[in-house]
């Protein structure tokens, strides 16, 4: 991929919604998972401040989701969900903020790390769910750089969970394999070809997973006890931590074994104790419709990898701690016709693992091994009528620069080109991701049509795009710009479901985009009409001094 080698050793950090985790590769590709100072493998993705006598004390990890309950104003967690987003209000779109105390220190991760290893840390590779898109990487860096490190890649996690796979049992074998990453918070699918230590990504797909066992949980006291247990922090502090419990490894083992399992709160409202079952039946009854959407990604993935039979998916990998649910395994396993999926690694340390893989090949450790991921989305310009002209389809091997030629003037004498980026596959830019905007000024003045630009777009290995507009018929006349994270403006969710609008609308779009070029079609066959009547009319006046336009 033609990366310049990073002196020392570079931490894997998977950033999760609820939990995180670090790992490091020793030379000879050796892994280790680097347990916090509590002695654990994963650490809770929460930070919270506490007061004390010295003013403020800043709790980390399992420290501050202990105390969450009793200071839930002051407890951040599930900040993932949020990270790159902006709020739409009805003047102007702003960024989240979430109130806290100013306090400059490295990520708790990276301080791990150096403890673990006894030497400062600087170089670290940070994964993020396969569909986040440019605004939502770009903040997950910058928070990096704000914390003190150098994060040398941004990488999709279940790319990281194929690569931790593919290393730890043999990278030479060439075969193909499916990685399935349900986690506490997200969701991504990607197919990956591995051949001779080269791991290239085919196509990726996912979306958010709800809490739904929390809902159910919330609607029941409602109902039951006449109890709206929102409105009260403390409360839905530990109503959150004991569905989360039910929701994470122990519980999961006991559904799978026993019929029910109990959510239990002492002193849970109003000096009420709260205890109700939480059955089998009843968890996979409340996610059968999230369930049933995991494999409709699957299949859609699938499809987007030209994967046409099923049998053809060598392996299947399982990352995130939500891959332990016995209906998702039951499913995954009915889908892909038996096939068991694969066993081995840690299902909540896959991804770090992996990004630590990753920072091994990046550093001068490494070199045995290649990987080359895809763009989540198809990247491209509006041009006459607003059609999506793609520079980038979707699913691209990164890096990449793919350029456009012949973007032409559509007006008489225009000087200057208005270049606006989209993202997304449906046909009609205004039904896609808008990106930004800038203009290539200084043209010649020209007729329509005669003047052209070429674009270009470059999507580097963090997935971060930039473009370039190049007047051609000068040498010196272009504008490049890089598409800054904060004019992002869609969540996850909707990211995912333009994929899945492309697909249900195909139809509908392929006659609206018909419209539009048949609209095209005319405005040209009338300005070539114009221009040629004109012509001939002043051939019949040429002997005058009359000059004739047609209007």
């Amino acid at each position: 991929m033609g990366d310049a080698k990073i002196t020392g050793e570079v931490i894997g950090i998977d950033l999760g919604t609820t939990f995180s985790c670090v790992a490091v590769a020793r030379k000879g590709r050796s892994v280790e998972i680097i347990a916090n100072d509590q002695g654990n493998r994963t650490t809770p993705s929460a930070v919270a401040f506490s007061p004390d006598a010295a003013g403020f004390e800043r709790l980390l990890g399992e420290a501050a989701k202990n105390q969450a309950t009793l200071n839930p104003r002051r407890t951040i967690f599930d900040v993932k969900r949020l990270i790159g987003k902006k709020i739409r209000r009805p003047r102007s779109p702003k960024r989240p903020q979430i109130p806290a105390l100013p306090h400059r220190r490295k990520r708790r991760k990276a301080e791990t790390a150096e403890a673990y290893l006894g030497k400062q840390v600087t170089n670290a590779v940070v994964t993020v769910p396969a569909y986040f898109n440019d605004s939502q990487r770009q903040a997950t860096k910058d928070a990096g750089t704000i914390a003190g490190l150098n994060v040398v890649r941004i990488i999709n996690e279940p790319t990281a969970g194929a690569l931790a796979y593919g290393v730890n049992q043999d990278s030479k074998r060439k075969r193909t394999i499916l990685v399935f990453d349900l986690g506490g918070g997200t969701f991504d699918v990607s197919v990956l070809n591995i051949d001779k230590g080269e791991f290239r990504v085919l196509a990726t797909g996912g979306g958010d997973f709800d809490q739904r066992v929390m809902k159910y949980f919330v609607d029941l006291i409602e109902r039951k006890y006449n109890k709206d247990v929102t409105q009260d922090p403390k409360a839905i502090g530990k109503l959150r931590r004991e569905c989360e419990r039910a929701k994470r490894v122990r519980t999961y083992k006991v559904l799978s074994s026993q019929t029910q399992a109990r959510v239990e709160i002492d002193c849970f409202i109003d000096g009420m104790d709260f205890s109700e079952p939480l059955s089998r039946a009843r968890f996979e009854d409340l996610n059968s419709d999230l369930f049933e959407k995991t494999m409709e990604v699957v299949r859609s993935t699938l499809k987007d990898a030209k994967v046409e039979n099923k049998e053809q998916i060598d392996e299947i990998v399982l990352v995130g701690g939500s891959t332990r649910i016995p209906m998702v395994r039951e499913m995954l396993k009915k889908e892909f016709d038996g096939k068991e999926p694969s066993e081995g690694i840690n299902p909540d340390e896959a991804v770090a693992y992996g990004a630590a893989v990753q920072g091994a090949m990046l550093s001068t450790d490494q070199d045995e091994l290649v990987l080359y991921d895809v763009t989540p989305l198809s990247l491209g310009i509006s041009s006459q009528g607003g059609v999506m002209s793609v520079v980038v389809p979707r699913n691209t091997v990164i890096p990449a620069k793919r350029s456009i030629g012949r973007h032409i003037t559509v007006g008489d004498q225009q000087t200057s080109f208005n270049v606006e980026v989209y993202q997304g596959e449906r046909p009609l830019v205004k039904d896609c991701l808008w990106l930004g905007r800038f203009s290539l000024d200084g043209i010649a003045p020209a007729p329509r049509g005669v003047a052209a630009m070429k674009v270009t777009m470059e999507v580097d290995a963090d997935g971060i795009l930039s473009v370039t507009a190049k007047d051609e018929a000068s040498e010196n006349n272009s504008k490049s710009i890089a598409i800054k994270g904060y004019k992002r403006k869609l969540s996850e969710v909707e990211v995912e479901r333009m994929v899945r609008d492309a697909k249900e609308m195909a139809e509908h779009d392929k006659m609206a985009k018909a419209r539009v070029d048949s609209r095209n079609r005319l405005e040209r066959y009338m300005y070539d009409l114009k221009k040629d009547v004109s012509e001939k009319v002043n051939y019949l006046f040429k002997r005058t001094s009359y000059n004739f336009t047609v209007w």
